[in-house]
């Protein structure tokens, strides 16, 4: 006799067993519509502050090209092409949109459906979908057309895109393919024999250079499975039936193609390329061989699902969709930016072709943001593709001659300030990643930090740090020094404090590499900060050339000149480098203390931006990790949730993100450079790193809920452990790392 709870099991259905993996977690759409955040409100000024700036990218990590529904049709500044409020689609597009931004998407093209009446205007031929029945993850995209009842899908791999389009009727059914150069300057071209379209749309600068030519452009190649019944071009509103070829002048003209087909079905495949247009189709050969859609969407689930499982987690259900995303949203930018042969265009020129040899080239750097979590993560978890990153910022700094400190378009920007392609590759060294060239690196490192750029036409391009002639002369950046060559014209205190990090880097890279009189020097430059930080007060402060400080400065201004996107008592905590010597500049830790709470109990603490990220977990270095633990848990819960509003601010190129990755996992690199983590809140029951080296490192919670944020006791590998930082190589031996939590503050442990 079958026992009834055998029965039972056997009568359930099989997908009642099936385990999510960790791409079902996650919510692409996270962060696509304007946050609902408290601090967002209060502390946004630009409009595009108060938005995630996210679309649900659809394709690979670090994939040259993703694929977006498509909202809005221009490659405008801090106009994202797919906003989670708007009502109509108005095509699919394959992207180059800097994950959470507010730049511009570049060398983009846009595929369109369409039955009926042939519509080539993008707001015109918008049509309505159900969100409710729309599909979104990392590696497949579904959606229904309401009016025209078409279903389009969506999958992708690094360099190509593989869509499907199903009909509700074999009339009249259409697919437009669109490239978007809101100059005028796009190009198609059809060839119905081979059932192939090919095209490009030049690509341009911003910030340093505003609306020249970047020198390349997004190069594609349309293959279609099936026969086209009719073709032509468009050019603006004028419909050429039978025309094979449409050109821009560069006078903002809309150019398109249209494909007729008299079939239900049809399947579109595009490969990309910023080199050729034979470099598109090479790379679409390559990585998508036949006509199996399937196929492509499941291997490109195995990708998201063996990148995200390194990382496993046991909690809750709603954290680990939290989690995820975040981890996924991590994983964009920097791009691939170089085909399956290695051709990419030449940094800072494009016209000349260069070939990575051995490694993959990347672009696309929110340097000022991402050198924070992002590329320490990718540090922990992918040191290939680490060592890859670092290697193209070296090959940047060889063929532009300086070291570029926030590359964007494939060319010099000097769209925000510091000098982070330093903190990037140094902490990259010091944490051990191979696979790069350092030596040559620090040639250009070290340019960056002691050349001053006397040429003004490559300073004004973006080539040599700014304000560095004033900077060495006075160890501060004097208020009267402003700079117009950059984006960010003033914010002297906030690049002296920035700068003075950097050259802390710089300094670790060079002692490391034996170059002890650099190291003297620059770790003798790290302690500039202390020079536009006002002792009297203990906040930063603006500064003349002849010493005397600004007069009237009120710490708690949202805004002020010299500082960058924030307070002065905000900036005031940018010192990773040197905590305990800024503790000690401001009067000791009673009053350092006291300067965290006021920030974070009269809600002057803003964690919709980068400068900001670091501030909740330098509690430990005055005595006080407990209070880590609590403001950690909190912006958690505040600051991020599942919605599609869930970011508090400007993803940033995943550092947002990342942030919360590290502090869900229970620690967080205050100082990139050095081999710490300070260690906050855990959030899961059990999280565990599967490491590149073969290894495993789990932390374990016991007694952890909602209301027991506080760490009581640790123990690493058995051995009780009572420190506030754990090392990078702790991880990478592997081992498991207990905490007992608690509802009250343990204010002993972690001192």
């Amino acid at each position: 006799m079958i026992d009834k709870k055998i029965l039972l099991v056997l009568l359930l259905p099989l997908g009642s067993f099936a385990q999510k993996k960790p791409m079902d977690y996650v919510n692409p759409l996270v962060g696509s519509a304007p946050s609902t955040t408290k601090s967002a409100q209060k502390h946004s000024e630009a409009g595009s502050e108060t938005k995630g700036q996210i679309v649900p990218a659809i394709g690979v990590p670090q994939g040259m090209t993703t694929w977006t529904p498509q909202t809005r049709a221009t490659e405008q500044k801090c106009i994202p092409p797919f906003y989670y409020n708007d009502t109509k689609i108005q095509g699919f597009r394959g992207t180059h949109w800097m994950n959470g931004s507010c730049v511009q998407d570049y060398g983009s093209l846009t595929v369109m459906p369409m039955s009926g009446h042939l519509q080539t205007d993008p707001v015109k031929r918008g049509e309505s979908f159900d969100r409710k029945k729309e599909i979104v993850k990392p590696s497949y995209y579904k959606v229904e057309l309401i009016e025209s009842k078409i279903k389009a899908e969506m999958t992708a791999t690094c360099r190509s895109g593989f869509l499907k389009f199903t009909f509700n009727s074999t009339n009249d059914n259409y697919v437009l393919i669109e490239p978007n150069s809101d100059e005028g300057e796009g190009f198609i071209q059809i060839f119905p024999e081979k059932k192939e379209i090919v095209g490009y749309n030049p690509v341009h600068r911003i910030y340093q250079g505003l609306g020249q030519p970047a020198g390349f452009s997004g190069y594609f190649v349309v293959k279609f499975e099936q026969d086209f019944q009719d073709f032509g071009t468009w050019l603006n509103d004028a419909i050429s039936p039978k025309s094979t070829a449409v050109q821009g002048t560069g006078k903002k003209e809309k150019v398109g193609a249209f494909l007729k087909f008299n079939t239900q079905s049809v399947k579109v495949k595009i490969g990309t390329s910023f080199s050729s247009i034979a470099g598109a189709r090479k790379n679409l050969d390559t990585e998508i061989t036949d006509w199996d859609f399937e196929k492509v969407q499941t291997n490109t689930a195995n990708i998201w699902n063996q990148s995200l499982g390194k990382i496993t987690l046991k909690g809750r259900e709603d954290d680990k969709q939290l989690f995820y995303t975040a981890l996924y949203h991590a994983k964009l930018t920097p791009r691939v930016f170089s085909d399956i042969d290695g051709a990419y265009p030449q940094f800072a020129g494009g016209a000349k072709i260069e070939y990575a040899q051995g490694f993959d080239y990347y672009e696309d750097y929110n340097l000022w943001d991402t050198y924070r979590a992002v590329h320490p993560l990718h540090t922990l978890l992918e040191p290939r593709q680490t060592a890859d990153m670092m290697q193209s910022l070296v090959k940047k700094a060889e063929q532009g001659t300086w070291l570029p400190t926030f590359p964007c378009w494939n060319h010099y920007t000097a769209a925000m300030i510091g000098d982070h392609a330093i903190a990037a590759i140094g902490d990259a060294y010091l944490k051990g990643i191979k696979g790069f060239d350092i030596n040559t690196a620090y040639i250009y490192m070290r340019k960056n930090a002691f050349d001053v750029n006397t040429n003004a036409k490559s300073y004004e391009e973006g080539k040599g740090r700014r304000a560095l002639a004033s900077y060495l002369q006075y160890n501060y950046i004097p208020l009267e020094d402003s700079v117009w060559q950059a984006f960010h014209k003033r914010e002297q205190v906030s690049r002296t404090l920035e700068y003075a990090y950097d050259d802390f880097v710089l300094g670790q890279v060079a002692q490391k590499l034996g170059k002890q009189s650099d190291y003297l020097a620059l770790n003798a430059r790290a302690q500039n900060y202390k020079n536009v930080i006002e002792p009297m007060s203990g906040y930063a402060r603006g500064r003349y050339a002849n010493g005397k400080w600004l007069e009237k400065s009120d710490p708690f201004a949202q805004r002020a000149s010299f500082i960058t996107e924030g307070s002065p008592a905000q900036y005031t905590f940018y010192v990773p480098h040197d905590v305990q010597g800024l503790i000690n500049h401001i009067g000791g830790k009673k009053r350092f203390i006291e300067k965290l709470d006021t920030l974070f109990e009269q809600g002057y603490y803003w964690h919709g931006n980068e400068p900001n990220n670091q501030i909740a977990y330098l509690y430990p270095y005055a005595g006080q990790a407990w209070k880590t633990q609590k403001q950690i848990r909190e912006i958690i819960r505040e600051e991020y949730d599942t919605s599609a509003g869930g970011l508090s601010g400007n993803e940033d190129g995943g550092q947002m993100s990342a942030w919360l990755v590290f502090s869900m996992m229970g620690y967080y690199p205050v100082c990139p450079g050095t081999p710490n983590y300070v260690l906050g809140s855990p959030l899961f029951d059990e999280i565990s790193l599967s490491l590149p080296n073969g290894k495993k490192f789990t932390i374990k919670t016991i007694g952890n809920t909602e209301n027991a944020p506080y760490i009581q006791s640790a123990t690493l590998n058995g051995v009780p452990y009572n420190k506030y930082l754990l090392t990078h190589q702790q991880i990478l031996q592997g081992g498991t790392l207990v905490f007992k939590m608690g509802t009250k503050p343990n204010e002993k442990w972690g001192k």
